[in-house]
């Protein structure tokens, strides 16, 4: 089993989830092919060690177990997995300090990516 983040974190990029990460496995992209690789942050399935402890830093809740992620970013999940094959264009970012959402931003935040929060 392994984490999985989902597009809820795309152009919200809170990096608090990075620093928490015991096996440094949640990457940035850096390359420029942001079709493939839309602004957000990923985890690398073959690296994460599944400790959970990413998931309750995310202000946007935008991670999840891989068997629980909602159908509407079932494609994330692929997504996700798609770094183990273009590692070349991913570093682990340097966490930056940013406003927390507040509970409307992230319940609009849900609303836009079509999950019913």
């Amino acid at each position: 089993m392994t984490w999985v983040i989902t597009r809820l974190c795309r152009d919200c990029v809170d990096q608090a989830c990075v620093d928490v990460c015991p096996v440094e496995c949640i990457y940035e992209y850096k390359g420029s092919d942001a079709d493939s690789f839309p602004n957000q942050l990923y985890i690398d399935p073959e690296e994460c060690i599944d400790c959970g402890a990413c998931e309750p830093e995310c202000p946007w809740e935008a991670i999840y177990e891989d068997v629980s992620v909602p159908g509407v970013f079932e494609e994330d999940t692929k997504l996700n997995a798609k770094i183990v094959d273009a590692k070349d264009d991913f570093e682990v970012p340097t966490h930056t300090e940013k406003d927390q959402p507040t509970p409307e931003q992230v319940a609009e935040n849900k609303k836009k990516w079509g999950l019913d929060a």
